[in-house]
Order: C-alpha cells, then sequence, then structure tokens
C-alpha cells in the first residue's frame, strides 16, 4: 500500500513538473512573438519611407499628370492637345470621359474655348482633385488678367512735350465680330465643370454633345467590365454625339492590360474572358457601333514620354 502511494506521489510530481515546463514555454513563446512584434515595429521606424503599394483597379491614379507630363503638369501643355483640333471645340459641348485630376480637360477649355466640357470620373477624389485644380486656374486667369490690363497702359507724348497715359481694351476689335468669344470673356469656372459617374452604368442623359473624348481610360472599362461594358460604352457614346460629332479615342495597347491584370480579382477574371482586342477596336465602332470613318492622328503626336506613345483616333459620326 505504501508503495502505491509513493507511485502516486512521484506521478503528482512529474505532472507538476511538466506543467511548469509547459509554462514556461508558453512565456518562452509569448516573449518571442512579442519580441518580434518589436521588431517590425522598430523596422518599421527605421525605414520610415518604405511604401504600402497602392492599387488602382480603375486606373485611378493620383498624380497621373505628374509622371505623364511633367512635375509642372498644370502649367505644361499636354503633347496630346497639340494633335486636336480646333473645330472640334470652339464654341462646342464636350465630354471627357475618365477626367482623372481634370487638367487636361481645363487645358483644352482654356485653349480652344469651348462652349462647354464636363469632365467625369468614377474616383470621387479625384473629381474633388479637378475641382481645385479648376478653382487654381480660375485664380491664375484672373491674375494674368489684371497683369496684362495693366501692361496694356501706355505713356503717350503731345506736341506740347506733357504726357497722357491712355489704356488699349483688351476688347479691342471683338465688337466686329458678333461670333467672337474668347476665354478671356468668360470665366472658366463657367465653361469647365466636374462630376463623379460610373459611364458604363449610368443613365444617359437629355444632352448631346459635339465632341466625347475617352483618353487612356477603355482598358480599365474593359478589365472592370468585361467586353460587354466596353460596348456598352461605345454605344452610349454613339448614342451622346450629336450628328457629324467626334469620338476621340486613346486605347491603351494589350502588353498594358497584361501588366495591369491582377489589381483585383474582377480584373484577373475578365481580362481571361476578353475577347475583343484593342486591334479590333476600328472595325467594332466602324461596322457594328455605326462610325462612318476614323481620322488617325498619331503621325502628328511628338513629345509624348516613353509608355504613353499610344495611337489617338478621331471617329466622326
Amino acid at each position: 500500500m505504501a508503495e502505491i502511494n509513493e507511485k502516486k506521489r512521484n506521478n503528482r510530481k512529474q505532472k507538476r513538473k511538466q506543467q511548469d515546463g509547459e509554462a514556461d514555454k508558453e512565456g518562452r513563446n509569448g516573449n518571442n512573438r512579442e519580441a518580434t512584434k518589436r521588431s517590425v515595429e522598430t523596422q518599421a521606424k527605421s525605414n520610415p519611407y518604405k511604401k504600402i503599394k497602392k492599387v488602382f483597379p480603375y486606373g485611378n491614379y493620383r498624380h497621373y499628370y505628374g509622371y505623364r507630363i511633367g512635375r509642372d503638369a498644370e502649367r505644361e501643355e499636354d503633347p496630346r492637345i497639340r494633335v486636336l483640333k480646333k473645330e472640334w471645340f470652339e464654341g462646342k459641348d464636350c465630354l471627357d470621359i475618365g477626367c482623372n485630376s481634370g487638367i487636361i480637360t481645363i487645358q483644352i477649355a482654356k485653349k480652344y474655348n469651348c462652349g462647354s466640357i464636363l469632365g467625369i470620373d468614377i474616383d470621387s477624389g479625384l473629381v474633388q482633385e479637378a475641382i481645385w485644380h479648376l478653382r487654381k486656374f480660375v485664380k491664375t486667369e484672373s491674375a494674368e488678367k489684371k497683369n496684362t490690363n495693366g501692361s496694356n497702359v501706355k505713356v503717350v507724348q503731345d506736341v506740347n512735350g506733357s504726357e497722357e497715359c491712355a489704356t488699349k481694351s483688351s476688347n479691342e476689335g471683338s465688337s466686329n465680330n458678333p461670333n467672337h468669344n474668347s476665354s478671356g470673356e468668360r470665366n472658366l469656372s463657367d465653361i469647365v465643370s466636374f462630376r463623379e459617374e460610373n459611364f458604363v452604368w449610368s443613365q444617359l442623359p437629355d444632352k448631346q454633345y459635339d465632341t466625347v473624348l475617352c483618353l487612356s481610360v477603355t482598358k480599365w472599362i474593359h478589365l472592370n467590365w468585361g467586353d460587354d461594358g466596353l460596348i456598352t460604352a461605345f454605344s452610349k457614346i454613339w448614342r451622346l454625339l450629336r450628328p457629324g460629332g467626334v469620338f476621340v479615342l486613346e486605347p491603351q495597347p494589350w502588353n498594358s492590360y497584361e501588366k495591369n491584370r491582377k489589381v483585383s480579382e474582377t480584373t484577373a477574371s475578365n481580362y481571361h474572358d476578353i475577347k475583343y482586342r484593342p486591334d479590333s477596336f476600328r472595325e467594332i465602332l466602324l461596322d457594328k457601333i455605326g462610325f462612318r470613318k476614323v481620322e488617325d492622328l498619331t503621325s502628328e503626336l511628338s513629345g509624348t514620354k516613353a509608355g504613353f506613345d499610344r495611337p489617338i483616333l478621331a471617329y466622326y459620326k
């Protein structure tokens, strides 16, 4: 009996040692996790400039024009504007699909004196940025007008040697042309507007346009909504254009699709199902959608950065 009791006591002691050992092990593991956590935090602090890569599934890049045009994107003219024709915009109602931060939309309005131009984008943050850019352009334009008016003051000397101040009107000559309408006579905020909108799924407005721009946007429509989404967008553009209207298209090449196909599960899935590649857009737009002719403006395009030397095509309704 005594032997059995001794055996039980030894078993209890062994069990306690085992529990104590497991507790020590758990404590060490906890310390290791804490140490790992501290190590990660230390590494983060030691490398504060390391950025987490952001994903832009709709091509809604921040600072897009900064790396497409240059650091001074607001002042430097986008090379694509140079191949556009004044008659497509002057006094006309225009639509810019996928306007991003609105810089090229504003530059077109300023240079070609649009009757109106609406920029739409799926990203509300970019729309707000576009509105901010518009305010900045308006402020700069106002300051430039003041400086111009000030520099128009001339000193005139009469026959008696005395001096007089004469001003030259900034509107001189405009009264001879009742149709004259320059951006100097209208505030840019009266011409340009921006709105958040998913063009593929939005309702068609009652308003029609003379010119519709879709610059480096088709890839993102295609990857996110597939062939059906692309055809829907092309069909809506056709219906939005007035007879004789112009659709200005800058499609991205297929290798660009390959680079961006994994930005989301949707884009990865749609990429494998795409049948209409960019080299078939011309046939789709002319034979299926109904545009009567196309003009290739690419040969006149110069000054674009590597990676952005994409075709620019004008389709006429």
